[in-house]
Formats: C-alpha cells, sequence, structure tokens
C-alpha cells in the first residue's frame, strides 16, 4: 500500500496532468459499498505497477468539481491519464484485480511480472 497515493484538487495537475508516467486515478467515496471491495485490489494494483504506473485515490464528495470535470457519473470509476488527457476510463468493480490488471496493461501500455 505504500505506492497508493491520495489526489486532490490542489495537487491534481501536479500529481495527475503533469505526471511523467501514466496515472490511474480512483474515483470512489466513503460511503459507496463497491468502493470499498475495489480498495484492496486498487492498492495491491499500485504495487505492482510501481515505478511504471502511478496510482491513487481521489474522494468525489471532497473533489465534485474534478469528478464533473471528467465526466464521472457512477462510482467506483477508473481513470486512466496519459500526457495529461484522460484516455480510458472503467466505470464499476469488476470482481477482481485481473481485469483491472489487463485494462491497465492495455490502456497504458506497461506489464507488470505478474503479466
Amino acid at each position: 500500500m505504500q505506492n497508493l497515493q491520495h489526489f486532490d484538487a490542489p495537487t491534481f495537475e501536479a500529481d495527475v496532468l503533469n505526471s511523467a508516467e501514466p496515472v490511474v486515478v480512483d474515483f470512489t467515496a466513503e460511503w459507496c459499498p463497491p468502493c470499498h471491495m475495489m480498495a484492496p485490489v486498487v492498492e495491491r494494483l499500485a504495487d505492482e505497477f510501481a515505478g511504471k504506473v502511478k496510482i491513487g485515490k481521489l474522494d468525489v464528495d471532497n473533489n465534485q468539481e474534478l469528478a464533473i470535470r471528467y465526466g464521472v457519473q457512477g462510482i467506483p470509476t477508473l481513470g486512466l491519464f496519459k500526457a495529461g488527457q484522460l484516455v480510458d476510463r472503467m466505470v464499476g468493480f469488476p470482481g477482481g484485480a485481473a481485469p483491472i490488471r489487463e485494462w491497465i496493461e492495455k490502456s497504458a501500455d506497461v506489464t507488470t511480472a505478474k503479466s
């Protein structure tokens, strides 16, 4: 879990949009049961992709303007950013790590040791 980051509005541009590596943003909320189910999976993937893809959480209740700007209509939503642009998204919890890992590898064009 040491590689999981926390994003918010004041640092979003520096942490996400200006990142040299791809960034996966987990748009989440404390009151969201599927978000709680997805949390340990996202934490594990943050460790697996360390040094290749930055992965972190963004609380939509505390950062509503960012959720609106990126069209988040349901949570959990994973957004993949490359070169300052939202290039892909995954809405909902797919039930495990494998579909999320495959989506990150395809969308970010990277692989992990587990692949």
